[in-house]
């Protein structure tokens, strides 16, 4: 078998995983030093940390000043699931899904909430699905970027500004990397891990005036529980918009977002954010197109993700093999990249299309990509030329 040269410049940090993310630039244990570690999160100590990263998330996410911004637990998923129960039920829900989590909130809202009045709008991997026919009178339910799909919505022109319905955004892997129109927006969640490359178990539930009012006038059919009460006596407890979270969160995890929300001021902000996802999407939909072997998974331009890239590999010889043997030469092409450590977790998610899934999100550095490039055509050739021998 032909042996295939090996690049000969490596990422200087291999880590491309979906979540948890790569760290930013320069990170080291070090910079937490100043962790509030063994005090309680109601200390004052604890209390300022948290109001804090509520503070310095508004500045740098650019939140509007009437909005609410809380720190509650199970990272997203938790987020979207208080938004779900709490908020959901009073009218028709429009539910839309073009990827594992957001069809996993379809699953929720139908089997778990049990809403009668409940539309889906699903639409295939790569694909999103026929945005003109949503009614915004009613509630709707919406991935902003498809983080296992690697689609997203390419702007918020479809939502009226005089719905009447609330928008309940799940923007996980787009939040500090996309710009998110928060007039368009009345829920939007996030975890720490994404993006800024925070540690997981924490997640970020943003309320518009108009989700208040809804929280303060509606009490939902079913029982919630703890975690997921936001409002005690038919009012809002803004306490958990302040710092005083619902459950116990890690002083370390926080001190860390502080530091990456600190270091995204110091670089430029949420433009430089975004400018740093676009210039990393950019260098592997470059190769993509360049390659001959590789395609991204969107099929719409305007709908890729800069962040979660999401790739196909469609050279003839491995799209005329079944299902089973594509997915497995994928993993190999994965694989080899893991043992030489220079790419770690970027396989497609488990319910996605087989294929490849490498993390874009600004704190990765975009010479580390350029770097890897190179190394996934030495990773596709050397496993092309085994299937050929064994054939």
């Amino acid at each position: 078998m032909t042996q295939i040269s090996k690049p000969d410049v490596r990422p200087a940090n291999p880590r491309f995983s979906s979540g948890p993310c790569a760290k930013r630039p320069g990170w080291s244990l070090e910079a937490l030093a100043d962790a509030a570690l063994g005090r309680s999160h109601r200390a004052k100590i604890g209390k300022t940390k948290l109001a804090q990263a509520i503070d310095l998330t508004r500045e740098v996410l650019q939140v509007p000043a009437d909005y609410r911004i809380g720190i509650v637990p199970a990272s997203d998923t938790g987020a979207v699931e208080m938004a779900l129960w709490s908020l959901l039920g009073a009218r028709g829900v429009d539910m839309l899904a073009w990827e594992s989590f957001g069809a996993g909130w379809v699953t929720d809202v139908v089997k778990q909430l049990k809403l009668a009045d409940v539309r889906k709008f699903e639409a295939p991997y790569g694909e999103l699905p026929d945005l003109a026919q949503v009614d915004f009178d009613r509630d709707v339910v919406f991935t902003w970027n498809g983080t296992t799909s690697g689609v997203r919505v390419p702007d918020g022109g479809f939502i009226p500004a005089d719905r009447k319905g609330l928008t309940i955004c799940d923007a996980t892997s787009a939040a500090f990397a996309q710009a998110l129109p928060f007039d368009k927006l009345d829920v939007v969640t996030f975890s720490w891990q994404k993006v800024l490359g925070g540690e997981g178990a924490h997640g970020m539930l943003i309320l518009s005036p108009r989700a208040v009012e809804r929280l303060e006038s509606y009490t939902p059919a079913w029982p919630l529980p703890k975690i997921f009460r936001m409002t005690k006596g038919g009012k809002l407890i803004e306490g958990i918009f302040k710092g005083e979270t619902i459950n116990t969160p890690s002083m370390l995890a926080v001190e860390d977002y502080l530091d990456a929300l600190n270091w995204a001021k110091s670089i430029g902000g949420l433009d430089a954010l975004i400018a740093r996802a676009d210039a990393n999407a950019g260098v592997i939909n470059d190769f993509a197109d360049r390659s001959g072997w590789l395609a991204n998974l969107a099929v719409d331009p305007k709908a890729r993700s800069n962040t979660s890239v999401c790739l196909s590999i469609v050279d003839p010889d491995v799209a005329a093999l079944d299902e089973e043997a594509q997915a497995a030469f994928a993993k190999a092409v994965v694989s080899a990249l893991d043992k030489e450590g220079v790419a770690y977790d970027i396989g497609a998610y488990r319910d996605a299309p087989s294929g490849l899934r490498i993390w874009a999100g600004a704190t990765v550095e975009t010479s580390d990509l350029e770097a890897l490039m190179p190394w996934l055509d030495w990773a596709f050739r050397t496993q092309k030329a085994s299937l050929k021998a064994a054939a």
